[in-house]
């Protein structure tokens, strides 16, 4: 008698609990990184907020003691083979140019350039109010974080002359 009276109650508390669950699921993503070999070299954790995303970012195996650029891209697929180009280009919902410095910028996808430590890990906390996390018109839900070689210029259309694409990882 005891047990089932405990299986219910556990049975009701998970009920009441699953709407909260939702949410969190919802209101957060997670995004592996990749990087040109195929090799997961990262994580992404993305947390929603009043106004905008937070991303906590790790990701190893980059040249150490340099600035790289992190960008959304538009396409959620990352497939080394083609050297992340299946990613697609910058997020740019707005039809706006690439960078902060750009007269008519940045993309949506545009986010600050991140230091490589000297363990060769990117350790990064960003968070923009440009986006949001889900599938509409700014959301980024589905679409991909890259990683680039070089630093962004902040005015160069359409990248910021930030170079190769080094690691990626879809947002889910």
């Amino acid at each position: 008698m005891k047990i089932v009276a405990l299986a219910a109650a556990a049975g009701a508390f998970v009920a009441l609990g699953a709407p909260a669950v939702a949410q969190q699921v919802k209101n957060t993503a997670q995004a592996d990184f990749t990087d040109r070999s195929g090799t997961e070299t990262g994580r992404a954790h993305l947390t929603a907020g009043n106004d905008g995303v937070l991303f906590e970012v790790e990701v190893s195996g980059l040249t150490p003691r340099k600035w790289v650029a992190l960008h959304i891209h538009e396409t959620g697929a990352c497939d080394h083979a083609d050297g992340h180009a299946s990613a697609g280009g910058h997020f740019n919902p707005d039809g706006k140019e690439h960078g902060f410095a750009a007269a008519n910028g940045p993309h949506a996808g545009d986010l600050p350039n991140q230091y490589v430590a000297e363990d060769g890990v990117m350790r990064a906390q960003v968070h923009t109010t440009m986006v949001r996390l889900d599938d509409a018109e700014r959301g980024i839900r589905g679409r991909a974080l890259v990683v680039h070689a070089g630093s962004d210029d902040y005015r160069t259309d359409p990248a910021g002359g930030a170079g190769d694409r080094l690691a990626c990882a879809v947002i889910k």
